[in-house]
């Protein structure tokens, strides 16, 4: 939590915060507060811009900590403005009810952005009550502890996280759900739940916000499995914990589900995605009857195998990698390719294409996107691997799938390739992306003659090595490094260059490098200098070499 120099010095307040002109502050209805009344107090320095939306965000948390410590008296805040006009300011500063540096006073606003080298807003600096910095991670510790982050030092911070790693071992359900001054769930129509209702059943706590497309896209699918689960009368339950902040959001969004949630903006929410360490939303992390963490997050199993995964336990996925396997084993290109009608890919002008037609050739699955602008940048390497390869091999064939967001788009990104795809908006598109984990694109899935998987990574097999990886088996890998390794016999482990004279530089593989002796691009082999992130073509370093 350190911050320099600024840290190891205890700073008088009235130094610190007045100028030769001022040794006040201001109020937002006008009032002057000397700084001296600020001294024996735990100070929050609040580094904030009307114009920053994050810092917006922020500052109504500030704000419910602050009057919540108000009653202490022994708290206070300090607003030093990045705003760009005093209007700007003044609309700002009257939504805090803390102290501020007058606007017009740049000099001191400048000078303490530069004491506690403020990079970025929003920023809280915590000095305790001798003037010595506690942390320059206010913001986080405001975000995470709330009020309970009081006086916010190192001490206090470390003492809560123990706090919950012992929590940790005692869990049960009532000690994650319940708070203060709150024991109960509550219902899509407002009905108050006792959390003790739920005691004994397995329980999926669940992170979402409704603005994410991909809380929207899992959703429906926990909706599914709630309802069979419900109806087989299993013991499970679902609560939400809205990440939302915006009430009509959260009202809108939880109508239409049939578990519990925790009230929007409870406490309780931030503390525990903390508590859980969640990632990114959304997350279900399961509660067992006994109270205790079963996993801490099984959206990725609901999607691929639905209620087959309840009840969520390790010994059930051991049973369901076990299928997975068996099922990866067994896997025909008709197997991942048809469903039901869906027999065919299109070529040009939508004509159909079976799939039994390219049964035992080797295929290269597509997934792309016009508006994806990797995907665009990807297109013309692959599209000179396809060409290279088809010249040589007619048994390989390349099927563009989708994620384009309507059929226009699709068509026009589909005219300029030379290979088949998927009819746009296929059901087939989810399966294939839930059966290879598409989690972004451009992705590229390698299915060898048999219809067997060869590599999900065929994408960087591609930028690497082009048409050369073909077919993309670990046996042409290995060719390929034998190559690579013959290609560097004889040339020196080290050398120095007339172009970079500090150092030496070490033969080193690089995957892809710009050449600072020729400015073209590189691959394989690069004479490197670490240190300085500094590569030459061997035909650059060896061809003009001054060695010594």
């Amino acid at each position: 939590m350190a911050n320099g120099d600024s840290d190891s010095v205890s700073h008088d307040l009235l130094s610190l915060l007045s100028s030769d002109e001022r040794d006040f502050l201001v109020r937002n209805n006008g009032d002057q507060v000397k700084i001296s009344n600020l001294v024996g107090k735990t100070v929050g320095l609040y580094f904030s811009g009307s114009w920053c939306g994050p810092c917006c965000h922020f500052t109504p948390n500030l704000v419910e900590v602050y009057e919540e410590l108000l009653p202490k008296g022994d708290f206070e805040v300090v607003f030093i403005s990045s705003d760009r006009d005093d209007e700007s300011f003044n609309s700002y500063l009257a939504k805090m009810p803390w102290l501020a540096i007058p606007f017009s006073d740049s000099e001191t606003r400048k000078r303490l952005k530069e004491l506690f080298k403020v990079r970025g807003i929003p920023n809280l600096v915590i000095l305790d009550a001798n003037g010595k910095v506690s942390t320059n991670q206010g913001t986080r510790i405001i975000r995470e502890y709330g009020v309970d982050g009081y006086p916010f030092s190192t001490e206090r911070i470390n003492f809560l996280k123990e706090e919950e790693e012992a929590a940790k071992k005692n869990q049960s359900l009532s000690s994650i759900l319940v708070s203060h001054s709150r024991d109960f769930v509550i219902s899509a129509d407002g009905t108050k739940v006792p959390v003790s209702e739920l005691e004994g059943k397995t329980v999926g706590l669940y992170f979402s916000l409704f603005s994410y497309k991909t809380s929207e896209d899992f959703t429906p699918k926990l909706v599914e499995v709630y309802e069979k689960l419900t109806a087989k009368g299993e013991k499970f339950e679902v609560v939400l914990i809205p990440l939302e902040d915006d009430e009509e959001s959260f009202n809108q969004g939880f109508k239409s589900m049939p578990w519990f949630a925790l009230p929007v903006k409870d406490k309780s929410c931030e503390k525990l995605a903390r508590y859980f360490d969640l990632s990114a939303p959304p997350t279900l992390v399961i509660i067992g009857p006994d109270g205790k963490t079963v996993h801490s997050n099984v959206v990725e199993e609901i999607e691929e195998h639905g209620i087959l995964a309840y009840p969520f336990t390790p010994e059930k996925f051991v049973e369901l990698a076990e299928i997975e396997k068996a099922k990866q084993e067994a896997q025909t290109l008709e197997s991942i390719l048809v469903s039901g009608d869906q027999d065919f890919v299109i070529g040009k002008n939508g004509v159909k294409v079976p799939v039994s037609d390219l049964v035992g050739k080797n295929i290269l699955l597509y997934f792309s996107a016009h508006w994806c602008p990797p995907c665009r940048a990807f297109l013309p390497k692959l599209m000179d691997a396809y060409h290279k390869i088809k010249a040589k091999d007619d048994a390989f064939e390349v099927i563009f799938i989708s994620s384009d967001k309507d059929q226009e788009s699709f068509d026009e990104f589909f005219s300029g390739m030379p290979w088949l795809a998927l009819p746009f908006g296929d059901t087939r598109k989810a399966s294939l992306s839930r059966t290879f984990k598409v989690n972004g694109i451009p992705t590229v899935v390698a299915i060898g003659p048999s219809g067997r998987t060869v590599t999900k990574e065929a994408r960087d097999l591609i930028m690497l090595h082009g048409a050369d990886a073909y077919p993309f088996t670990d046996e042409r890998l290995k060719e390929i490094e034998a190559q690579f390794e013959e290609m560097a016999k004889g040339w020196p482990e080290k050398l120095k260059h007339k172009l970079h004279e500090e150092h030496e530089l070490v033969l080193a593989r690089r995957n892809i490098f710009r050449c600072d002796g020729c400015d073209e691009e590189g691959h394989v082999w690069s004479y490197y200098c670490d240190e300085c992130d500094f590569d030459l073509h061997p035909k650059c370093a060896l061809d003009e070499n001054p060695q010594e």
